[in-house]
């Protein structure tokens, strides 16, 4: 049991674990954030736009509750105790998944752009002979006919 422990407690202690905890602390931040503007900022434009809709109100009844139909609202519909299908939400949510894409993909793409990048592989060499261009695994030089192997 002794080294289990002593193991988990290697492991938590990794640079990476306390990373991935700090990236999850900010992940859940961010998303809080980018709810609140896709809820608050970009819909009620949109909504706006395709006349007039909220479209965290748009909903379909698929079983009334105990006071019958028509709602006003998704809130009315609930509390009603409505069984509702909330297209509108699903929609708000798609919204937000798109903006943190990007956003988590705009962010990668310049990340990677400051690390240099690797040096392409070698694919070819010089013939010691005609200095001619030949491919690694050449054992003779198409161009002057030399033998490259090494005795």
């Amino acid at each position: 049991m002794t080294g289990f422990v002593q193991d988990f407690k290697t492991f938590l202690q990794r640079g990476n674990v306390i990373d991935l905890a700090v990236a999850f602390v900010i992940g859940a931040a961010f998303s809080t954030l980018v709810n609140s503007m896709v809820t608050n900022i970009l819909m009620p434009p949109l909504g706006l736009l395709l006349g007039k809709v909220d479209f965290s109100n748009l909903y379909l009844t698929l079983h009334a509750g105990s006071v019958p139909g028509p709602y006003p609202s998704l809130a009315a519909a609930q509390k009603a105790g409505a069984v509702t299908l909330n297209y509108g939400l699903f929609i708000n949510a798609v919204v937000g998944f798109i903006i943190i894409a990007l956003f988590i993909f705009s962010l990668v793409r310049l990340i990677n752009r400051l690390y240099p990048q690797p040096p392409a592989p070698v694919a070819s060499k010089d013939c010691p002979f005609c200095a001619s261009s030949i491919p690694l695994a050449a054992l003779r030089c198409p161009h002057c006919t030399s033998d490259l192997r090494v005795e």
